[in-house]
């Protein structure tokens, strides 16, 4: 499949084809090159984050309990999509997208540096940088890619973001087996700073095939004026200084706990989504038609929301299982539970590309709103084929590992048919000068589902999870996607996509 016609980079020469890589423009290229390493990071740390956090402190891990560890994956999955907003507005008001995505690899790089120290507390630093730095790359990252489509071609766009979203996944397959591997078979922080490796060739990449852009993504969209930027410093560092104060205090008191930095999450997953939109809707630039747009497009954000509370349980509630109730005895060897995390990426890699070329083919007969409803339903198939291996795990003890590769596989294509035209719809629909921040509202969902999502490891308890807790986590998300195929003719006149 070839991308679809682009925007020619300004200051590119008309005469020349840029160098291209299979067929591919070298803007392109230089995106997935950046892009590939973060997701490299990002499902490196999907694979051995709970793991890590729930082993012993003896065998070099942070000695949490399950319920803890979960709490803190939920917490450090959703606190990247949080950090997207401000990492959204800073691309959109300071940096330029091009900037911004080049500081967010620098940030992630140095947070996996830390994370490479065995030291407690450079561990949770080195979250928090990963987190912030991820937060900044992803939504201006999403920005850039948008920019080189025409604003009518909507097909095209979603198309073009599947192919993408296919391609950085080679990356997110391999992490889990060098990641995962290096974590559980010879030292957690091993696992850890091959991923800083990662990020150092990436940020490396971006520098190098940078001059393709042209001018795309070197300057903001709407420039903050100084007196502005200068009021928002003050107001950030309040807003900083006040938990930092609270979280030091707690700590020195010997107080602390990771339920209380969960709680701290789980309120901004839900109270910042909710301050985003009114702000956007009430905003003066922003015109009736795209209140509209914005309004309808809350219910996307729900249902977005619900499917990465589902979809975080790949790194929490599915590795505990592949842990303790997985038989990972295969052909004499034992096979780290992290790696079954690769069968994700992998999926993406097969159906992504038929989703590109199904969504052309349908066009205009199939709504956002019923790709979404399609991707709800293999997240529900795929909690319900968990709730039966967890049902004959109750007897047998460990199942065969066929259960988890079938169960992140349709994860996967859920993910597939799923994301990627999420983000392509909050590109359509947002106004030109917003659109690294509603991109950036759009990955406020996965944060708010995966602050609520990381507490479904408490009835989980410290064994591995039972047939009736994956059953209630099917029936809701099926439930979910038949509510939006009725609702889609509607949604889809309001949204126009």
């Amino acid at each position: 499949m070839t991308l679809p016609a682009t925007v020619r980079p300004a200051g590119e020469p008309s005469g020349a084809a840029p160098p291209t890589l299979l067929g591919r423009p070298r803007w392109f290229v230089t995106l997935f090159a950046t892009d590939m390493w973060e997701r490299f990071s990002f499902y490196g740390m999907q694979a051995i984050l709970f793991l890590f956090a729930a082993a012993p402190s003896a065998d070099g891990g942070l000695g949490l309990s399950n319920a803890d560890a979960g709490m803190l994956f939920g917490a450090y999955t959703a606190a990247i999509f949080l950090a997207s907003l401000p990492g959204g507005w800073l691309g959109d008001r300071v940096f330029g997208s091009y900037r911004a995505t080049l500081y967010g690899a620098v940030v992630i790089a140095a947070g996996h540096l830390l994370m490479a120290l065995p030291t407690v507390p450079t561990v949770y630093v080195g979250l928090i940088f990963i987190a912030a730095g991820t937060g900044l790359l992803k939504p201006n990252m999403a920005g850039l890619l948008s920019a080189f489509y025409p604003g009518e071609a909507t097909a095209e766009r979603d198309a073009g973001f599947a192919i993408f979203y296919t391609s950085i996944q080679i990356s997110g397959l391999i992490a889990p087996l060098v990641v995962g591997g290096l974590g559980e078979g010879v030292n957690w922080h091993v696992g850890f700073g091959v991923a800083a490796v990662g990020m150092g060739l990436g940020v490396w990449q971006y520098l190098r095939g940078s001059a393709s852009f042209g001018e795309i993504g070197r300057n903001p969209a709407r420039l903050l004026p100084s007196a502005e930027r200068r009021r928002v410093l003050v107001l950030s560092a309040a807003a900083t200084a006040v938990p930092a104060a609270l979280f030091t205090a707690d700590t020195l008191g010997g107080t602390f706990t990771i339920r209380h930095l969960l709680a701290l999450v789980a309120v901004l997953s839900l109270a910042v989504p909710i301050g985003c939109f009114r702000t956007l809707l009430r905003h003066r630039d922003i015109s009736p038609p795209e209140r509209t747009r914005l309004r309808a497009y809350i219910a996307l954000f729900l249902a977005s929301a619900l499917f990465w509370a589902l979809h975080v349980q790949g790194g929490s509630l599915l590795s505990l299982f592949a842990r303790d109730a997985t038989d990972r005895d295969v052909l004499g060897l034992r096979l780290p539970a992290s790696w079954f995390q690769s069968a994700t990426p992998l999926a993406i890699l097969l159906s992504a590309p038929f989703f590109a070329w199904l969504w052309v083919r349908l066009g205009a007969r199939i709504s956002a709103t019923a790709k979404f409803a399609l991707g709800m339903f293999a997240m529900g198939g795929s909690m319900l084929l968990m709730s039966l291996a967890a049902w004959h795990a109750h007897s047998a003890g460990r199942v065969s590992p066929l259960w988890l590769v079938g169960t992140f596989l349709l994860m996967g294509a859920a993910e597939a048919a799923l994301a990627p035209v999420g983000m392509s719809v909050a590109t359509a629909i947002a106004p030109a000068s917003f659109r690294s921040q509603v991109v950036g509202v759009f990955w406020l969902s996965a944060a708010l589902g995966a602050g609520f999502g990381g507490n479904a490891m408490k009835f989980a308890g410290s064994s591995a999870p039972g047939a009736v807790l994956f059953l209630v986590l099917g029936a809701v998300a099926v439930g979910a996607g038949a509510v939006l195929l009725v609702f889609a003719r509607g949604l889809a006149r309001r949204l126009g996509v």
